[in-house]
């Protein structure tokens, strides 16, 4: 994968990049939203633990897949607060 940050714009303001190219032959995967929902039906009560949760879900499917959190080019978020968006 290529990160893709002109110069000519201005630079993202967070850990990402403005655009990914991913090479030609490359393998995609594409999740579902995941939830801060356990396996066995529990949410974690802090916003930390939930988002925990979310990327440690993310990552199993990953895995299934043969990949790593090494390996995605895009995360969205959604958060109902902004006091919780250092979780």
């Amino acid at each position: 994968m290529r990160m893709l940050t002109p110069p000519t714009i201005a630079p993202p303001f967070a850990a990402y990049a403005h655009g990914v190219e991913v090479p030609p032959g490359a393998r995609l995967v594409v999740t579902s939203g995941q939830l801060a929902l356990a396996a066995d039906g529990t949410v974690p009560d802090s916003a930390r633990a939930q988002a925990d949760l979310c990327f440690q879900n993310c990552a199993s499917i990953l895995a299934e897949a043969g990949m790593t959190p090494a390996d995605v080019i895009r995360i969205n978020a959604f958060v109902t607060d902004r006091t919780h968006m250092p979780a």
